[in-house]
């Protein structure tokens, strides 16, 4: 009897233990997988750099990080799933400044991603290049730009999406050049490239993790290129041709709501995360400079520059269907 008794009490013991820890256990953040948001399509630069880091943030974050495609008007559907998703740190958004920054002031949006989304932080930022394929005739961006001042709108431009990080470098181009193109919007950079290989487009703009294995698979020929440094030897740079585009940042950010000690651990994981040895070795990030930000607003001066006479009205890109 005295047996039972000392087991029916450490029993209750344990019961109460259990029973008072579960509100913390309930509250151990990270305690199941974090959905990452991508709003652009499958092959993108998006795509390619979010395989890379969410390989290795498990370690860091101690739950896995999982990668859903949401393509669609412009990245403005996976944007918006983003700020409607509840604010519990479990989704996050991997986007960029373009549909983050750019978008709200070329056209009426739901949402203010500036006021709806918060930062975690910069993952890294790229520059685009102008790329044709490589059976093309032209070798310069001179000679594409001539062809294009010839065909009289005829001319595709293939891009990521309306008033994305490959469709303002391109048309900033074509504007200061005086040449009309047709402009095709695609669901994000992967089906853009495959457009521009399949002949369905003249030229893109396009990023280095995207087009390094189809430089060396010598399926397409780059022209020019954006940013400081040449990013291909042999390449020039658009800035000193005269051109003034600007570069993308990849950010990560969450919903305005995600209590702040949440976000401190997001944010601690992913300093962590530039330190891997693991996450170093990439060739994406050897490639796609890594440099971090916490600050939601830091790219915003300088890519609403990119906006000084690019508007519906005097834009010389004839606008196809969103594909």
């Amino acid at each position: 009897m005295a047996i039972r008794k000392c087991f029916l009490i450490a029993l209750v013991v344990c019961m109460t233990f259990i029973i008072s820890a579960a509100p913390l256990l309930a509250d151990t953040y990270p305690s199941k997988p974090i959905t990452l948001i991508i709003p652009l399509g499958a092959g993108g630069s998006h795509d390619l750099n979010s395989r890379v880091f969410t390989s290795v943030i498990p370690a860091y974050l101690g739950q896995a990080m999982v990668v859903k495609l949401m393509p669609g008007a412009g990245g403005q559907k996976g944007t918006a799933a983003a700020i409607k998703a509840k604010p519990d740190g479990y989704t996050l958004i991997f986007t960029h400044n373009y549909i983050d920054q750019l978008q709200p002031h070329v056209e009426k949006l739901p949402y203010d991603p500036l006021k709806d989304l918060k930062a975690v932080c910069r993952i890294n930022y790229a520059a685009s290049s102008a790329t044709v394929r490589s059976d093309k005739p032209w070798k310069t961006l001179d000679e594409l730009l001539a062809y294009g001042k010839a065909q009289k709108g005829r001319m595709i431009f293939v891009t990521s999406g309306n008033w994305g990080a490959t469709m303002v470098p391109g048309a900033r181009i074509l504007m200061k050049a005086g040449v009309e193109a047709t402009y095709v919007p695609y669901k994000g950079g992967g089906p853009a490239i495959q457009a521009l290989l399949a002949g369905d487009g003249d030229f893109c703009m396009m990023f280095p993790s995207v087009l390094m294995p189809l430089v060396k698979a010598n399926k397409v020929r780059i022209l020019a290129s954006a940013g400081d440094k040449r990013i291909w030897p042999d390449v020039p740079l658009l800035k000193d041709m005269g051109y003034t585009v600007g570069t993308m940042d990849r950010i990560v950010l969450a919903p305005k709501g995600v209590p702040e000690d949440r976000m401190v651990i997001l944010r601690n994981a992913f300093k962590k995360l530039y330190k891997d040895k693991t996450f170093k070795k990439w060739n994406l990030v050897k490639i796609d400079v890594i440099w971090t930000y916490f600050g939601h607003t830091t790219a915003l001066i300088p890519l609403l520059s990119v906006l000084t006479g690019l508007n519906h009205e005097s834009n010389p890109i004839h606008v196809a269907p969103q594909t």
